[in-house]
């Protein structure tokens, strides 16, 4: 059932609205100044005392070049030195939070992420994964999820081998697509030869996955261009692809000024590329997982959600969503029982809290009951397209239809339209809702209101 997609141009046009893609719930947009290091090692002590494992995100900010869509926290140098003052400072960081919690908790999951992580030279990345063997405990049998973000320009083969040798066993390619005209556009030249010597050695290599990331909307794509991208990759094999809408906010993201909006695709193109590319995706063999993931059938992501242990959380969708997930480095994000928290996004800031032996937490918030709750609700939609009410009635000790009863008359609309089905047992997002959980999820987010969801990229 899971990899069933109807695709409906009326219902899209219904509900393709501004909201949040749920990486977390509350989401981000949620945190305030009043969370700081105090609330972190609290939470790293009850994190201690239970043994929970954990999940590891190291934010890298550094790019040798800017792409004029990126919307990440990053720093544009080509000057490599610029990475040595950061380390000094995340690896203070690593050992602070390393002293805050128990030897026995092992670290399943490890993701660097940027920027550009392999911006670091392979002395840097040895000395800080090294930091991070000290200080935690991390597997050794490759039995973890251990993933780092690749440009491919900005690796090789001996990269490759340096990763795998140090433990990473999963990989993501920034690819965005392949055109020329595009490439110009977005300031993102990018061969498909560079692209497939990195896929190559990391199957040579016997890295466990490999996901490609790719963005429809950019400037001068069409659906044709875009048929012929997604073809190339298709022939690389990857065991996950991502599929991003690009949002342009140029308000928000300077780098986007650079972009001309009147080569943007239109709407009805934008909304052409998609259908086209998740129908190619199905007749290649990948399954929609949900939010722009396509994942092969044997691959643990497609698992998890049969099985209905896929979760979800900062680093998108995840199979380690029991985890507690510590973020390292500038803007990087933690979620440790009930607390989200954020480091500064500043990098001086960042670097001279750390300079001071102060952890850089800057704001963040506590979950209350009725967070938990509606974090559930979205969570089992997102992941699952199913809710079953007297799951969410017993944990929480609600009754739901009564607790959800001003958003009742919307549920039976989206019924009526097809997106759901839905009864007293519970609900199930049909074939032609599942592009649109999010607007469904939308209905159970109690902060989100006009002014809030200028924040946000559309649904589709």
């Amino acid at each position: 059932m899971f990899d069933a997609i109807h695709w409906d141009t009326d219902l899209i046009r219904r509900y393709d609205q501004v909201g949040p893609r749920y990486t977390s719930y509350p989401t981000a947009a949620q945190f305030h100044g009043g969370i700081g290091p105090f609330d972190l090692l609290h939470a790293l002590r009850d994190s201690r005392k239970e043994l929970r494992p954990l999940s590891l995100y190291v934010h890298v900010p550094f790019c040798a070049h800017v792409c004029y869509y990126c919307a990440c926290n990053k720093v544009i140098t080509k000057d490599r030195g610029r990475a040595q003052p950061y380390l000094r400072e995340l690896e203070r960081e690593i050992e602070i939070v390393g002293r805050h919690l128990d030897r026995r908790q092992t670290v399943e999951q490890l993701h660097f992420g940027g920027g550009t992580p392999t911006f670091l030279s392979h002395d840097e990345l040895r000395h800080l994964m090294s930091q991070l063997r000290e200080h935690f405990n991390l597997l050794n049998d490759d039995s973890g999820d251990y993933s780092i973000e690749i440009d491919p320009r900005e690796a090789d083969w001996s990269t490759m081998g340096l990763l795998r040798e140090l433990g990473f066993n999963r990989v993501s390619l920034g690819v965005q697509d392949l055109d020329p005209a595009v490439q110009r556009a977005v300031n993102r030249l990018q061969s498909l030869e560079e692209t497939r010597a990195i896929v190559e050695a990391a199957h040579t290599l016997q890295f466990r996955s490999v996901n490609i990331d790719l963005i429809y909307g950019l400037p001068k794509q069409t659906p044709e261009s875009f048929a012929a991208t997604l073809a190339e990759i298709i022939a690389l094999q990857p065991d996950r692809v991502s599929l991003f809408n690009y949002a342009h906010l140029p308000e928000r993201f300077t780098p986007q000024r650079r972009i001309d909006s009147s080569e943007l695709p239109s709407p009805a193109d934008k909304l052409a590329i998609l259908q086209g590319s998740i129908e190619q995706l199905g007749a290649a063999g990948y399954r929609y997982i949900g939010m722009d993931h396509f994942a092969l059938p044997d691959d643990e992501l497609a698992s998890a959600q049969e099985d209905g242990s896929l979760q979800r959380n900062f680093q998108g969708y995840t199979t380690h969503g029991h985890c507690d997930l510590i973020g390292l480095g500038v803007s990087a994000i933690s979620q440790i029982g009930d607390l989200y928290c954020q480091n500064s996004s500043d990098l001086g800031d960042y670097q001279q809290s750390l300079g001071n032996g102060q952890l850089a937490t800057l704001r963040g918030l506590h979950c209350d009951a009725d967070d938990k709750l509606r974090r559930d609700v979205i969570q089992q939609l997102m992941c699952s397209f199913r809710l079953r009410f007297a799951d969410i009635e017993q944990a929480h000790g609600i009754g739901f239809q009564q607790y959800f009863s001003a958003i009742w008359p919307h549920l039976q609309e989206m019924a009526r339209d097809g997106l759901i089905a839905l009864d007293d047992q519970g609900i199930v997002v049909r074939p032609a809702g599942r592009l649109l959980v999010r607007a469904l999820c939308m209905l159970f987010d109690r902060y989100l209101d006009e002014h809030s969801q200028q924040r946000f990229s559309r649904v589709i």
